[in-house]
């Protein structure tokens, strides 16, 4: 069952013996994750369904169906597998994991699982944790069972955030940098059905709600400037929906203030974002100050977009260099090259822009001023402008890797991804 490679959760490191159910009293509110319940008997539907109408699972995406390991295999091997899993069956120990292959050929690394079973049996159980599984509970089951193994996975506080964050910044301004990030973060909220924020942290000039038509009364200057008050119940009240999937921090785009923040003003806001949704976008503006320093060194993922010229070159240079130094025990930021072609406009060939330094891009965008302009001008995305253009079909790849679902093997030059190898 190696595609099914799960970390455990902090319930399955417990002793076997220790009790599942937990005092819902206590429980955190879930966080914004999608999950998928596959039920063989009415009693797990009943209690799923009590599940739905908690107050706690006010921010999850949940799907029940009726069915077993086939249909949950059958389902995932044409869609992408959400963030939990939960899957009742009647297959005793010396049959379960051989039922449990063909969904694990179809499964996303990071989903994780949880199996509602039959047979209490300690062997099976430890089996199972040692593929993957994150935990197993034996029927009858009730809610406090199954809320509690979830919040044992996705808020156990001391376990890794469970968001990534991927922010987006312009070696230069006016290069569309905003742009990028919006449309990706559009791309991973529709092709992998992953609840995502964007964060527009550009508070005087924001460009988010005009890109999604949207006119926040709120947004990200309430949580920055109430740090005290800030979790991810307030964060829920600030977020605007743009779309199934895609929730908007929207800067005011207001001149009324001077937006001056310490070093450590946004750090607050991303440490709730982590906890609130599977995906932040960070659309981070042209700016090298204490806060968007720290930010930039705190993200799990960081895009350069930049445009080909002599600036460009030079700045995103200082911008690798800098990174490097901030973050010597991660990768190296990705590099996208926007507006390659613009007609009468000398450019640096993206190999000579490359070049020196030492890195290819994950994506090179052509000038397309009709394709942008009208999608900017209708509040809409390239995706929903013009679905089968190459510019929509180079954002959902670039969707791939900055999520870690697609490596870039070797960049193509002069147009759109090249080789592409699937993890």
């Amino acid at each position: 069952m190696s595609a099914i490679d799960y970390d455990i959760g902090s319930t399955a490191a417990e002793a076997e013996e220790a009790p599942r159910s937990g005092n819902l009293d206590n429980l955190r509110p879930l966080p914004r994750i999608s999950v998928h319940v596959f039920c063989e008997s009415e009693q797990l539907q009943q209690v799923m369904d009590r599940c739905a109408n908690d107050r706690r699972m006010s921010k999850v995406n949940l799907r029940i169906t009726s069915g077993g390991t086939a249909a949950a295999a059958n389902m995932f091997a044409s869609t992408p597998t959400p963030n939990l899993i939960v899957l009742e069956t009647r297959a005793n120990s010396r049959n379960l994991l051989a039922e449990l292959a063909p969904l694990a050929a179809v499964c996303d690394p990071s989903t994780k699982v949880i199996i509602v079973g039959y047979h209490n049996d300690i062997a099976l159980y430890r089996e199972l944790m040692r593929n993957g599984i994150s935990e197993y509970i034996v029927q009858p089951v009730d809610m406090n069972d199954i809320m509690t193994a979830m919040a044992g996975i996705f808020i156990d506080p001391d376990a890794e955030p469970l968001g990534r964050s991927i922010a987006f910044v312009g070696a230069k301004g006016g290069v569309g940098a905003s742009t990028i990030a919006h449309n990706c973060a559009f791309g991973i909220s529709t092709l992998f059905s992953t609840e995502t924020i964007l964060a527009d942290l550009d508070l005087p000039y924001g460009t988010a709600n005009i890109d999604f038509d949207q006119d926040p009364a709120q947004g990200i200057a309430e949580a920055v400037y109430a740090p005290e008050r800030l979790d991810e119940v307030f964060l829920d009240r600030l977020l605007t929906k743009c779309s199934q999937h895609l929730s908007l921090l929207a800067a005011p785009s207001m001149l009324d203030r001077a937006y001056d923040f310490d070093g450590q003003a946004f750090l607050p806001v991303l440490d709730v974002l982590q906890r609130s949704a599977p995906v932040a976008v960070l659309d981070v503006p042209h700016q090298w100050t204490e806060w968007t320093r720290s930010v930039l060194a705190a993200v799990d993922e960081v895009v350069i977009c930049a445009a080909p010229d002599l600036a460009n070159l030079r700045n995103t240079k200082n911008l690798i260099d800098a990174l490097r130094k901030l973050r010597p025990n991660d990768k190296a930021p990705h590099l996208i090259l926007n507006q390659v072609g613009m007609p009468k406009r000398p450019e640096i060939n993206p190999v000579e822009f490359c070049a020196p330094l030492e890195t290819d891009p994950i994506a090179i965008i052509p000038f397309d001023i009709n394709l942008f302009g009208n999608a900017a001008n209708s509040g809409r995305m390239i995706s929903e402008t013009d679905p089968k253009s190459p510019v929509a079909e180079t954002f959902a790849q670039i969707s791939h890797i900055v999520t870690g679902r697609i490596a870039v093997k070797k960049a193509k030059r002069g147009g759109l991804l090249g080789r592409l190898k699937r993890k």
